[in-house]
C-alpha cells in the first residue's frame, strides 16, 4: 500500500514539473527537505507510526489546498489525497502502523492525542519541563536570591514537577487500562448471551470495510464460533482496543513522562552549577533559548511550518514568560526586602 502510495505522488509531482515548465520555470532536480529527511529516519529507527499521524494530516490540507487551487482544483489530485488519508488513517487504526504499544508508551505524555502521536509527546513533554522551570528559576533570580537558593529551587522544582507529570501520567494510563478491561468484560458476558447480535455486529463492520455482504457474513460466522477468537476481533473492530497491551504499562508511560519533563527542565538549571549572579542568570536565558529554538524546530515536523518562524516563536514565548515570573519576582523581592 506503501508502495502504490508512493506511486501516485511520484505523478503528482511530475504534475507539477510540468505546470512549472509550462510557466516557464525549470524544477531542477529534487532533493528532500530536511523535514522529510528527519520522517523518514524516524520512520525507519521507530517504525511507521511515529509519523503517520503527520503524514495524514499533511495529506488532509494538501487536499483542502488542493480544491481552491486553479491548477489542481479541476484535476483528481483533491480526490487522491483525500483517498490518501483514509488509507493512512485505516493503516493506523488496523495494523498500529508498524509501532509496539509497549514502544509507543514510552513516549506518550499527558499531551497524548487520538491518533497516538509518541512525537507529539516527547517535543511538548520536554516544552512543559523547560518553560516551566525556566519561569520558576527566573522568578526565584528576579528576587535576588542567593545562586544555591536559585539552584535548590530549580532542582526542587525539577523533582516536584516530572513527579506530578508522571503520578498523572501513570493514572490516565492505569484508569483507560482499567476501563478497557470493564468493556472486554462486557463484551463477553455479551457474547456469551446473545452471539448472533454479536455476529450480525461485526458482519456490519467488515461491510463498513469494504466485503461484500455475504463475504462479511461468512467471516462474522467463523470468527463468533470461536468466543476466544470473537472477543479479541471484538475488542479490536468494535472496541478499538488491543486486548494484549490495553494502552500500554502505566509504569513505562510514567517513566517516560517522568524523563521527558527532567530533560527539559535540567536545562534552565546548569548554568547555576557553576556560575553566580547576572553571568548565571544570563547563561540560563541562552541555553534555556537554544533548547526552546531546537523544541520549536522539532514543532515544525509536526506542523509543517518554517523552521525558523517556529524556532523563534517558541524563543518568544518561552522567554516572554521567563520574562514576567522575573518581573513578578523583582516585586516581590522588593516588597519583602522593604
Amino acid at each position: 500500500m506503501y508502495r502504490r502510495l508512493a506511486t501516485t505522488e511520484e505523478e503528482h509531482a511530475q504534475f507539477w514539473e510540468t505546470q512549472l515548465q509550462a510557466a516557464g520555470v525549470q524544477p531542477g532536480d529534487r532533493h528532500p527537505s530536511w523535514r522529510a529527511r528527519t520522517l523518514g529516519w524516524l520512520a525507519h529507527r521507530f517504525g511507521p507510526a511515529v509519523v503517520l499521524p503527520i503524514v495524514t494530516a499533511g495529506e488532509r490540507t494538501d487536499s483542502r489546498d488542493y480544491a481552491i487551487q486553479p491548477e489542481a482544483k479541476d484535476t483528481d489530485l483533491p480526490r487522491h489525497e483525500q483517498s490518501h488519508a483514509r488509507l493512512l488513517d485505516e493503516i493506523e487504526m488496523t495494523t498500529g502502523g508498524g509501532l509496539e504499544g509497549g514502544a509507543l508508551a514510552q513516549l506518550e505524555g499527558r499531551h497524548r492525542s487520538a491518533s497516538g502521536n509518541a512525537l507529539r509527546a516527547a517535543v511538548l513533554g520536554a516544552n512543559d519541563g523547560l518553560v516551566s522551570n525556566l519561569s520558576l528559576v527566573m522568578g526565584v533570580a528576579g528576587a535576588a536570591l542567593s545562586a544555591s537558593s536559585i539552584l535548590i529551587t530549580g532542582l526542587a522544582g525539577l523533582i516536584a514537577g516530572a513527579g506530578s507529570m508522571a503520578m498523572g501520567e501513570w493514572l490516565s494510563v492505569q484508569s483507560s487500562r482499567e476501563l478497557y478491561q470493564r468493556q472486554i468484560a462486557i463484551e463477553a458476558e455479551e457474547l456469551a448471551a446473545v452471539p448472533e447480535e454479536e455476529e450480525q455486529e461485526l458482519a456490519l463492520i467488515y461491510q463498513a470495510k469494504g466485503l461484500p455482504q455475504e463475504q462479511a457474513e461468512q467471516l462474522a460466522a467463523q470468527l463468533v464460533a470461536n468466543q476466544e477468537e470473537a472477543l479479541d476481533t471484538l475488542a479490536r473492530e468494535e472496541l478499538g482496543i488491543n486486548p494484549e497491551e490495553l494502552g500500554g504499562s502505566a509504569w513505562e508511560a510514567a517513566g517516560a513522562s517522568f524523563f521527558l519533563f527532567a530533560f527539559g527542565a535540567i536545562v534552565p538549571v546548569l548554568p547555576f552549577f557553576f556560575l553566580t549572579g547576572i553571568p548565571a542568570v544570563g547563561g540560563s536565558l541562552v541555553l534555556s533559548a537554544g533548547a526552546l529554538f531546537l523544541i520549536g524546530a522539532g514543532i515544525t515536523l509536526l506542523t509543517g511550518r518554517s523552521l525558523l518562524y517556529s524556532g523563534f516563536r517558541q524563543v518568544i514565548i518561552g522567554l516572554a514568560a521567563a520574562g514576567l515570573t522575573y518581573a513578578v519576582g523583582s516585586l516581590i523581592g522588593v516588597a519583602v526586602a522593604g
